[in-house]
């Protein structure tokens, strides 16, 4: 793990993403178990709040895993869409969510113009390597409708990056992450730390929420 200085080859790049999507594939029952009743809520709304017009909303859950948050929306009524790279999360989210689930690589995506209203990102940014952020992040941009809302949540950090067991990540502070999606034409709304009701220190994720300029 270190500073984000390093530059990766697309062979390099792909193997990144082979490895970490491996380890979802590989632990993918006992990641379930251990987050499909973890409380989101505070999430959920900051996207809901932040769409503008009236609902129901077109939304799109970038790294979806196994569908709790899919199922979530979809409860609302809205028209919601998954995308996962995991061959195990996108059949689990399928059938718990009963949601239209694309299997894609964050490093490879192929997404609709102009589609979603919102995008909910929640604990998947942080595994795409800094060097490709700003094109990941403009893809996002591209399916977004005008003035739609970008939601994210990642650990953070002081900037460092790389392989963390076998899952590539990025840990980065609040100004360095505000600067990643700022140049990439979104304005910030708000930003918070989680989980709620702790000390800053033990608050280890940053989420952000962004509209579309």
């Amino acid at each position: 793990m270190t500073g984000s200085t390093r530059w990766y080859d697309a062979e390099q790049l792909r193997r990144i993403s082979e490895v970490t999507i491996a380890h979802y594939d590989r632990l993918a029952e006992g990641y379930w178990d251990g987050t499909r009743d973890h409380d989101v809520n505070q999430n959920h709304a900051a996207l809901l709040d932040a769409i503008e017009g009236d609902p129901p909303y077109s939304i799109l859950d970038l790294g979806c895993g196994p569908g709790r948050d899919l199922r979530y929306f979809r409860s609302l009524g809205h028209d919601v869409m998954g995308l996962d790279g995991s061959t195990e999360f996108v059949a689990m989210a399928r059938s718990y969510s009963e949601c239209e689930v694309l299997q894609q690589d964050f490093l490879a995506m192929k997404l609709p113009d102009s589609r979603f209203d919102g995008i909910f990102a929640n604990a998947s940014l942080f595994h795409v390597p800094s060097q490709e952020l700003p094109r990941v992040l403009a893809e996002l941009s591209e399916t977004l409708r005008s003035r739609g809302v970008l939601f994210c949540s990642n650990p953070r950090g002081n900037n460092e990056e790389g392989l963390s067991g076998d899952r590539y990540s990025c840990f980065f502070d609040h100004d360095t992450w505000r600067d990643y999606v700022t140049a990439a034409g979104f304005f910030q709304v708000r930003h918070y730390y989680r989980p709620p009701g702790l000390p800053r220190h033990k608050q280890w994720w940053l989420a952000t929420v962004w509209r579309k300029g």
